[in-house]
């Protein structure tokens, strides 16, 4: 059973992890693979709204999607994007990157051999990965703008939709601590984490919601 305190130290965690980025036209909305399809339906959304002219979907499979994604999460994705009423020619798959730093390199490359320049990028992740995707993307992608952008889902809600409360937890730490070690690596720009979040962050360490954090040698 997950802790009133524990809820209340992700609260804090989740609410930092958001950019809270108001959607606007960009060239093209990335969706960054993952075990959650709600990647798909969001940018899906932003699709429909007009907001990117096309969409790229990027992902191989990783431990956390082999079963629910054995096609790959890209190609997942598109097949949910396709049932929603994209058109499969505003579609392009990248089907190789198995991490966040290949997300972006591959997704360059993809969008290089269909002959697309971006100046700007819908950049749609889980609500926990906006705030390292958006650093990430500015270290490795820099000459385009950026606009965040994931589920409106509040904490509880998602974890609900999800069906694994613990797991996102450890989701939510998993992703601060890339916050705070990627830019020492030359993954991302520095961002600014408030001592509370810090505080709150270490508590859910402490008690063990642990099982996504990275050692020392580990990929993006």
């Amino acid at each position: 059973m997950i802790s009133t305190q524990a809820w209340a130290d992700a609260q804090l965690l989740w609410d930092y992890h958001r950019m809270h980025h108001k959607p606007r036209t960009c060239s093209v909305a990335v969706g960054l693979g993952s075990h959650d399809l709600g990647v798909a339906d969001v940018t899906a959304d932003l699709y429909h709204q007009g907001l990117a002219p096309v969409i790229v979907f990027t992902g191989s499979t990783s431990p956390t999607t082999q079963a629910r994604m054995p096609r790959g999460e890209a190609v997942h994705y598109r097949e949910r994007a396709l049932e929603l009423g994209v058109p499969d020619e505003a579609i392009l798959v990248e089907p190789r990157a198995t991490n966040t730093g290949e997300n972006i390199e591959f997704t360059k490359e993809v969008l290089a051999g269909a002959g697309i320049e971006a100046s700007s990028v819908l950049l749609v992740s889980k609500p926990y990965e906006e705030r390292r995707s958006f650093a990430m993307m500015r270290k490795l992608w820099p000459t385009v703008d950026i606009v965040s952008a994931s589920t409106s889902m509040e904490l509880e809600e998602y974890a609900d939709s999800i069906g694994d409360a613990p797991m996102v937890i450890d989701m939510i730490v998993g992703a601060l601590q890339r916050v705070l070690v990627f830019p020492g690596r030359d993954l991302a720009i520095p961002q600014d984490v408030p001592q509370d979040v810090v505080e709150a962050y270490e508590r859910l360490v402490w008690q063990g919601f642990t099982s996504r954090l990275m050692p020392t040698e580990a990929k993006t």
